[in-house]
C-alpha cells in the first residue's frame, strides 16, 4: 500500500532537490563573463577574455575563432626579464569541473583585423573548439579600450 506524502513534505523535497541541482558542477563545458576589449587605435588587435568552466571530464581548448575577425590566436602574457611578454598557446587544458580564466595579464585571445562595424556594446560571436570535437559558441560584449571590465 502506498501512503501519499503530505503536500508540504513533498514540496519541501522538491525545493531541496532543485536547490542541490543548482549547486552541482556543469555536465558540459560552459563559458561565462565573455567580453572583448576593442583596440585603442584603428587596425589594432582586440583582446578577448572569458571564464571556461569544465564539464564532467577533462578537456583541451584548441582554438577560439570569431566570424568578425580575420584571425584569432590564444596567447598568454608573462613577465620575462622584468618586462611583459606574450607567447602563443597551441592549447589550453581544462580540468573536469575546473575553471580557467582568460583575463588581462594572463591568458587571452587576440582578434586581428576585426570588422570595423564592431563598436562598444556590440556582440562578438566566439567559437571555442576542443580536442574531442566539442564546439561551444558564446557572445562576448565589446567594450572600448578605456572601459572598466564588465561586472560578472
Amino acid at each position: 500500500m502506498r501512503v501519499p506524502l503530505p503536500p508540504t513534505f513533498a514540496s519541501a523535497l522538491t525545493i531541496a532537490a532543485l536547490a542541490l541541482a543548482g549547486c552541482s558542477p556543469p555536465a558540459v563545458v560552459s563559458v561565462d563573463n565573455a567580453y572583448v576589449r576593442l583596440p585603442a587605435v584603428s587596425r589594432g588587435a582586440a583582446a578577448g577574455y572569458f571564464t571556461l568552466n569544465g564539464g564532467a571530464t577533462d578537456a583541451t581548448l584548441l582554438s577560439v575563432q570569431s566570424n568578425v575577425a580575420i584571425r584569432a590566436e590564444m596567447h598568454e602574457s608573462m613577465k620575462s626579464g622584468g618586462m611583459m611578454a606574450m607567447k602563443p598557446l597551441a592549447s589550453v587544458p581544462l580540468p573536469a569541473h575546473g575553471e580557467v580564466k582568460f583575463a588581462p595579464g594572463g591568458k587571452h585571445v587576440m582578434l586581428f583585423d576585426m570588422n570595423p562595424g564592431i563598436k562598444r556594446g556590440s556582440k562578438v560571436p566566439l567559437l571555442l573548439t576542443f580536442a574531442d570535437g566539442l564546439r561551444v559558441r558564446t557572445n562576448a560584449v565589446a567594450i572600448a579600450a578605456g572601459d572598466p571590465v564588465p561586472e560578472e
